[in-house]
């Protein structure tokens, strides 16, 4: 249906513009494709929690720079017709003008939303874009990143069998993910309150269920500096509802790594990390994730940080920000030198090789498994039966050559799903159905069952 939708759009903008019969036909399918892009994005977006708006890039270097990263078959006429054409048509209104098609430029983007009418369209659609719309898992997913001009941009390389290793291992994990279905069991009800959360949140994006594979991320111009997997839906969702992800509809748990931050920067740097827990040592088992916050932005700093942190709150600690920047630098004096010298992005490369090698290990077992940075969502048994412990311990090994001490606590279990442990009777089970009929209709879609 979304296919004849596209076509009909298509024709329709061309009758009106009389621009059938006089394009040439390599114009008729750069013209379609640039359709085909809109229309999916808006669907997309409209389908998204909360709605969100659309983009496109007003600059016509835009749609021939750095090639690595761009859709070749996009082009900056076709994509202005196309987007005039939808304006025209009225299924498109501009929330926020970037000057697309106009000689000057006043911001690089221009802001997009559908209309009501081409929301009556998309209502009438069956399905959902994520189930619908298949990823596209040929594009570039191996990120170089660089900060220009005080901008932080995406820049181009040459490939290397290092890189080729990156692309063809995240192209099998991508293809795993695809292969299933990762959803957010909560009641309908609550469905404006998530959105309400997620649009007061300063960095949330709108929670898009089509974004189903990972990119990976490199730093500073270096394929040896971060490369953290970014891009799943369910890195973005606030965390309090990471205990809400299903699998094919089954519940989940989230596995977070035990210190690993410490234990990568002990293990790499031949020191000794001890027995105690890394941040419970700092004040005596107290206020733990707030040490482990600071302890991770003294890392990843350049500098003293003379200034707590905007995303660390002090208010629960009757001390300072200095203070309890001494008190970490005390506990652990053996890497006291490597505070503030900017190793993070180092770090997160090692980080990111264990987790690389986690999912394909995942992989190899035929299950799926969703990568929040530093901590892992799949099946409970994993986590009872010491499954993930093992992988994880084989992931470290593989990167230090070196056992985690089997005293050591490795994973921390995070049950999810507020799953009842006891049976329901034939009329709970239909309320509870009904309550959360928004994820029994995605869940039945993906198993083909409407």
């Amino acid at each position: 249906m979304f296919n004849e939708l596209i076509n009909k759009i298509t024709v329709d903008i061309k009758t009106k513009e009389g621009r059938s019969r006089s394009m040439p036909t390599n114009e008729n399918i750069a013209f379609k494709h640039a359709v085909t892009h809109l229309l999916k994005d808006l669907w997309k977006a409209f389908k998204s929690i909360p709605v969100r708006e659309c983009l496109i890039n007003c600059k016509s270097g835009y749609y021939s720079e750095n090639s690595r990263y761009r859709d070749p078959n996009l082009n900056y006429q076709q994509m202005e017709a196309a987007f005039n054409g939808l304006i025209k048509s009225g299924l498109i209104e501009i929330t926020k003008s970037g000057s697309l098609g106009q000689k000057e430029v006043k911001e690089d983007v221009t802001r997009f939303i559908a209309t009501d009418e081409l929301i009556d369209r998309f209502k009438s659609l069956r399905g959902h874009p994520a189930i619908i719309l298949t990823p596209d898992l040929s594009k570039e997913t191996i990120i170089l990143g660089n900060t220009i001009n005080g901008h932080k941009e995406a820049i181009d390389y040459k490939d290397t069998p290092k890189t080729e290793d990156y692309r063809d291992n995240l192209r099998m994990i991508n293809q795993r993910l695809i292969r299933h279905w990762a959803d957010l069991k909560i009641k309908d009800s609550e469905i404006p309150i998530l959105e309400n959360r997620i649009s007061n949140h300063k960095t949330k994006e709108s929670l898009d269920l089509s974004e189903r594979t990972l990119v990976r991320i490199f730093s500073n111009g270096s394929f040896k500096q971060g490369g953290h997997f970014y891009g799943g839906w369910w890195q973005n969702i606030p965390f309090e509802y990471r205990k809400h992800i299903t699998l094919d509809g089954k519940k989940t748990c989230e596995y977070d790594y035990s210190q690993l931050n410490p234990h990568i920067i002990y293990f790499a740097y031949n020191k000794e990390l001890g027995s105690e827990d890394a941040y419970d040592r700092v004040l005596d088992g107290k206020h733990r994730d707030i040490v482990k916050k600071a302890f991770n932005a003294m890392i990843q700093a350049s500098n003293p940080l003379e200034r707590c942190p905007k995303d660390i709150i002090l208010d629960q600690l009757e001390m300072s920000w200095a203070e309890l920047r001494d008190r970490i630098l005390e506990a652990h004096k053996p890497i006291r030198h490597l505070f503030f010298t900017g190793i993070g992005m180092k770090l997160q490369f090692e980080n990111s090789k264990i987790a690389e090698n986690i999912m394909l290990q995942f992989y190899e077992l035929n299950e799926p498994t969703l990568s929040v940075h530093d901590s892992f969502i799949t099946y409970p048994g994993y986590g009872y039966t010491g499954g993930l412990e093992e992988i994880i311990r084989r992931a470290f090994f593989d990167s230090f050559s070196s056992d985690i001490p089997n005293s050591r606590e490795v994973i921390k279990f995070e049950p999810t799903n507020d799953v009842p442990l006891k049976l329901l009777d034939i009329k709970s089970t239909f309320k509870v159905e009904e309550e959360y009929s928004v994820w029994q209709e995605n869940d039945n879609l993906w198993r083909g069952e409407c």
